[in-house]
């Protein structure tokens, strides 16, 4: 049954792209939200306050968090409807080596669960298990007393051949590196309260595409983005405060090609979609990052598409208790994903969980929709001053 389920999600998939122009890349699994904080506020998190899990949105914020080090756990179960053992985990830590720098490093590990293989119904099963990890490392430094930078490094492997005795099917591999920047403002009154604003940006996942059988056909552009967010805290007093949050999101990868007649025969045929697509695969990683922002067949109007869009608040009481929500939405041509997210948070000493929850706002099934998503975080060693 599962594996029936991930054949037809590869259909859909190839399919939604053909009509559509649906952007579609490898290890999609690198833009899942891992951490139920930012799944409960539409998976956003470039420019929310610093947390452990900073390391998949913006490692910059780390040289902004209030402890010395971190080590958080999550896990988060994909597809529940089809199956009970595909989920992704992740693990990470960080540590903030001084008032201006810290590293961290995470990993990642989305598992498919196993497959049963079988020449006919009375063979003995063979076992596989597709799965897909990424291993991180990044490094933050403040350039100001209020601004940040950091870079991190990320190696990719992907396993999700199906051995059937003819092909190769040895994992891909391929590295990636982000580039990402956090400002936070100083604490300033206002009439009836004071506030704090934030803002972020990361460039995602930028590296070579990953490859399978080391044939240029069955390449994969890598989920390259460039987020962008912005922030506003309304701190009532210092039991109570308010997170305003706005996010961007664009994919970093060129917009699939528009099926023409190529060949100039007066019909659109398979051979003209053949060599289109194969001329959307020899496009380099590098140059495609910048025909992402003009390639659209339908100029700037399906460019503008192309970009998703989240909002997010969370309340927070005495830094103890959080109760988030949020909304997500890309355009009906793009993907048409749109849901709404409701999350809450628990801390008690050292030890902080988090709860969220998806519901749908669109006709198509989302992936997480019912799920109940979890994380778990240890902060302790010396306590910074916030401002």
């Amino acid at each position: 049954m599962k594996k029936i389920a991930l054949i037809i999600l590869i259909i859909t998939t190839f399919k939604t792209q053909a009509q559509d122009r649906v952007i579609t890349t490898g290890v999609p699994f690198l833009l899942i939200a891992a951490d139920a904080r930012s799944a409960g506020m539409a998976d956003m998190g470039v420019a929310t306050s610093a947390d452990a899990f900073s390391q998949q949105y913006n490692p910059a914020k780390y040289a902004f968090s209030l402890k010395e080090q971190g080590f958080s756990l999550s896990y988060t179960p994909y597809l529940t409807d089809i199956a009970n053992d595909i989920s992704l985990g992740q693990v990470t830590y960080y540590n903030r080596i001084n008032e201006r720098s810290a590293f961290a490093g995470s990993l990642r590990y989305f598992g498919l669960g196993d497959i049963e293989l079988r020449q006919s119904f009375d063979d003995t099963p063979r076992t596989v298990s597709p799965n897909e990890l990424a291993l991180d490392g990044s490094y933050s430094l403040k350039l100001s007393e209020r601004f940040a930078m950091a870079i991190a490094g990320r190696f990719i492997r992907s396993n999700l051949k199906i051995p059937d005795g003819t092909t190769d099917a040895s994992a891909a591999s391929t590295f990636a590196f982000d580039v990402a920047g956090y400002y936070q403002s100083e604490e300033e009154a206002y009439s009836d309260f004071n506030g704090r604003w934030r803002a972020g940006f990361n460039l995602q996942n930028l590296g070579p595409k990953i490859k399978y059988d080391n044939d240029v056909t069955n390449t994969n552009f890598l989920p390259a983005n460039m987020r962008l967010g912005a922030g506003f805290d309304f701190i009532f007093d210092e039991y109570n405060k308010v997170a305003l949050t706005g996010e961007v999101t664009k994919l970093l990868v060129p917009t699939p090609p528009e099926i023409t007649d190529v060949n100039g025969d007066g019909e659109i045929d398979s051979q003209d979609s053949s060599q289109l697509y194969n001329e959307y695969r020899n496009i380099g990683w590098v140059s495609g990052i910048f025909k992402s922002f003009n390639d659209a067949p339908d100029g700037f109007s399906e460019e503008l598409k192309e970009f998703t869009w989240a909002l997010g608040a969370e309340y927070s009481y005495q830094d103890s208790f959080s109760i988030r929500t949020g909304y997500f939405n890309e355009s009906v041509e793009k993907g048409a994903r749109k849901y709404l997210t409701l999350g809450a948070g628990f801390k008690y000493q050292i030890v902080k969980v988090d709860l969220s929850y998806l519901f749908s706002a669109s006709k198509v099934r989302n992936p997480l929709e019912n799920t109940l998503r979890f994380s778990l975080t240890f902060n302790f060693g010396d306590e910074y001053d916030e401002y």
